[in-house]
């Protein structure tokens, strides 16, 4: 069911599934699951030139927006979801702050976060161009952000989207990490380096 707000914010929703069976010419022994939920939405700041609190609009929206997007994803993923990011590209009307403002805030990525259990932060990407600007969404665990295995990056475009009074706001995620993945982990690098996980450069 699409939430009350939805009508007077949303012009469309999508969902997005990638399954890898193979990668490198080597076959994936457990096939891995890269699944995104966007949301094209209305600026709600479009047209009313530099808004210098931008507090108001983010707490009517971004809690059911992120509702809506952890819904989404959720549907896909189940309880096997592993890695999570979020993004946004703010139209030509905008500022980047519009996008950051509804994606940086509890409000918003506490959503996810709850729903999953999710650890460590929300990797995120933030950029502001016209229809058919590339959407990345940049991943990690949930529960551990030195696990290179599940650094991955979502790349698609909506090529009707955002147009100048839009916003695209998404939420990434992954079931298993990156396909074949074999070159270590960061905790891998701090032992061989004699170095401490909370010092990682020595200094």
């Amino acid at each position: 069911m699409v939430p009350s707000f939805a009508s007077s914010v949303v012009r469309r929703t999508l969902i997005q599934v990638q399954t890898t069976f193979e990668e490198g010419g080597s076959a994936v022994p457990t096939p891995t699951k890269l699944v995104c939920a966007l949301a094209i939405i209305r600026n709600p700041w479009f047209g009313r030139g530099y808004v210098d609190n931008l507090r108001p609009e983010i707490h009517e929206i971004a809690p059911d927006l992120g509702r809506l997007l952890t819904g989404m994803i959720l549907k896909e993923t189940g309880d096997a979801l592993e890695g999570c990011g979020k993004a946004s590209v703010v139209g030509m009307g905008g500022e980047q702050e519009h996008g950051q403002g509804l994606t940086h805030t509890l409000h918003f990525g506490n959503q996810f976060r709850e729903a999953v259990g999710m650890k460590s932060y929300l990797a995120f990407a933030n950029t502001r161009g016209g229809a058919g600007t590339p959407l990345i969404i940049p991943l990690m665990h949930k529960d551990d952000a030195g696990q290179r295995s599940h650094y991955q990056t979502i790349h698609t475009v909506v090529p009707d989207a955002p147009a100048a009074d839009e916003i695209i706001i998404a939420i990434g995620a992954s079931v298993g990490g990156h396909p074949n993945h074999r070159i270590g982990n960061r905790y891998d690098d701090l032992r061989e380096m004699g170095r401490d996980v909370d010092n990682p450069a020595g200094v």
